[in-house]
């Protein structure tokens, strides 16, 4: 009876805020945070990596759910590195910064595979995520606040986590030193000609956000104010054409009280309108509205790939739904042969036009302004389905409903879609499956859904996250889908034999047995090789983790796979080369 009335207290005291517990960290949420038990409660704790035993103060409780702050890391994971940042923790820009770079693949890799089970109810195998060769540094885009701080001083940093108070910042490690010598010189402008930041509480002020986007050593900048001029902005023009060789400075005007960063009206102030580049072998122009990823390098390797799935599908002609600057609608005319692009923002699509000329694809690339939602539907309907890969690559907010029914109608073969948002990319990847339906207005998950697909709807073929945002938790994503059936069938008489006309019975068993599936390689198999060529045994948890590391299916040695679940050593790296090779010697990598 005592013990029954203590464990209800302790359940009452660790549900209230400010408690300090200890606790170990059993696994990572989809925001990168660490989440731990307590009792019946369930807490997320930022900036922890699992297996870490730490001190925890609750910050929030509610119902069986709570957020705490790790207080003291008592037992570091192997996994911890030093984060670069002096500020991190308190600025919102990265979650990641004290995660291990290969960690961190495995966590958005994770992240992915989950949200996908999650929302659609979709079970699939998620590839490591493909790594950026910069891990820092690696911005070519420049979005930050200007505001107040809570003694009316004017500050220019990052927001902090879920809030709008900004944090202040002179340097950013995950921007190159541009940013801070950006940075510098708004400072200075502000300073000396007495422009202050926007109070967005009072909603006075004038500057709320600088907006810079790098091209090829070029710099456009865009300073964003609530008021209707730009205060001494031949000054601002000046302090950057002196520190920058190629710049531009645009004017736009936000007085709404909303959360976007740019309004209607963008005035060209000082230099070019647009700069131009070269990406993949397409040249093209950029503006300060422009869409570009932010990470050239690992925009390079996902759009390479997307139109390999493109040039794979067989498809003559392409459709990109939310072409941007018509860099990717360029690629995928020169691979495909035709290729339609369709982009809402005007000067995104003056952008593309103006990359056709460069380009010469004239009679191969066509652009076309407006809502996806409203062309799509018409644009597929005038082409043949079977001939025809669509590509859609949708803001954060995913693919709009009625696009969505297009897709579905319009009896294309092959689909990707590129998404910044593992949420709206499964509840997207849902709908297109025919694993979401949608009763009264809700969308539920349909029992009857199996992973061979449905009729009418597409299958999931394969899922590769993409690593455009490094130290951060957000990540890009690359999803294939291809229709479950042909619409139609046909037969084909055959004769065989060795006359003319007829199929040889021998070179058909010939072909047959050249393109036998191998034997399926076991672990005991990989063992065996190591042990002949290397001269030593290694056990299946080893090979488990090497597998993993690699992003490769382990559903194959469940055992092996728990046993690394527990506490033990990991193997060296005589054990890790030789695990590779062997892996590359049985052809599985």
């Amino acid at each position: 009876m005592i013990g029954a009335v203590r464990e209800r207290i302790v359940e009452r005291v660790i549900t209230e805020k400010n408690f300090e517990f200890t606790g170990t960290v059993e696994a990572f949420g989809t925001n990168g945070e660490g989440i731990v038990h307590r009792g019946e409660t369930v807490f997320f704790a930022p900036f922890t990596v699992v297996g870490e035993k730490v001190k925890f103060r609750a910050l929030k409780v509610k119902g069986k759910v709570g957020y705490a702050k790790a207080m003291e890391i008592l037992t570091p994971a192997d996994e911890r590195v030093r984060a670069r940042c002096p500020v991190f923790t308190k600025c919102g820009g990265c979650q990641l910064q004290h995660l291990r770079y290969g960690a961190q693949l495995k966590l958005k890799s994770r992240t992915v595979r989950d949200t996908l089970k999650k929302i659609a109810g979709i079970h699939a195998e998620v590839p490591l995520a493909v790594k950026s060769e910069n891990q820092f540094e690696y911005r070519n885009k420049l979005q930050i606040p200007v505001g107040v701080d809570s003694d009316g001083k004017t500050v220019i940093g990052f927001y902090a986590e879920r809030s709008h108070r900004i944090v202040p910042v002179e340097r950013c490690p995950i921007h190159p030193s541009w940013a801070a010598d950006v940075i510098g010189v708004f400072k200075k402008y502000m300073s000396q000609c007495k422009v202050p930041g926007y109070d967005e509480i009072r909603r006075r002020g004038v500057l709320r956000h600088i907006v810079v986007r790098e091209v090829e050593g070029a710099f456009i900048v865009t300073a964003v104010t609530y008021t209707e001029e730009l205060p001494a902005k031949e000054t601002l023009a000046a302090m950057l054409a002196e520190k920058f060789n190629r710049v531009s400075l645009w004017h736009n005007v936000n007085a709404k009280d909303v959360n976007t960063v740019f309004g209607e009206k963008f005035v060209l102030i000082a230099g070019d309108a647009r700069y131009g580049a070269s990406e993949c072998g397409i040249r093209f122009e950029a503006g300060p509205n422009t869409f570009l990823q932010v990470n050239p390098g690992v925009c390079r390797k996902l759009y390479e790939r997307a139109v390999r799935y493109a040039a794979q599908s067989g498809a003559t002609a392409a459709i990109n739904a939310y072409s941007g600057g018509g860099l990717l609608t360029a690629m995928l005319a020169k691979s495909v042969g035709k290729a339609y692009g369709i982009e809402i923002v005007p000067e995104a699509h003056e952008c593309a036009e103006a990359l056709k000329a460069y380009n010469k694809l004239d009679d191969k690339m066509i652009d076309l302004c407006g809502r996806v939602e409203d062309i799509l539907p018409a644009l597929m309907a005038k082409l043949d389905p079977k001939e025809t890969f669509l590509l859609v690559d949708p803001p954060r907010k995913g693919i709009d409903r009625g696009t969505i029914g297009a897709i579905l109608a319009s009896g294309i073969a092959r689909v990707a879609m590129i998404s910044c948002n593992p949420s709206t990319m499964a509840r997207d990847v849902g709908l297109l499956t025919g694993a979401l339906i949608e009763e009264n207005g809700e969308l539920k998950k349909d029992p009857s859904y199996c992973e061979e697909g449905k009729d009418g709807y597409y299958s999931l073929l394969c899922v590769q996250p993409f690593d455009m945002f490094p130290q951060t938790k957000h990540v890009e994503t690359l999803v294939l889908l291809s229709k479950k059936k042909p619409d139609s069938h046909i037969e084909v008489d055959v004769e065989f034999g060795e006359g003319e006309g007829k199929i040889s019975l021998k070179d058909a068993i010939k072909r047959a047995e050249e393109r036998k599936p191998k034997p399926k390689t076991t672990y005991k198999d990989i063992q065996n090789y190591i042990e002949e060529n290397y001269g030593f045994k290694v056990h299946t948890a080893y090979i488990a983790e090497v597998k993993r590391d690699l992003g490769l299916p382990m559903y194959d040695a469940p055992n092996a796979v728990e046993e690394l679940k527990r506490p033990r050593a990991h193997p060296t790296e005589r054990m890790v080369v030789a695990i590779k090779e062997t892996l590359v010697h049985f052809e599985i990598i």
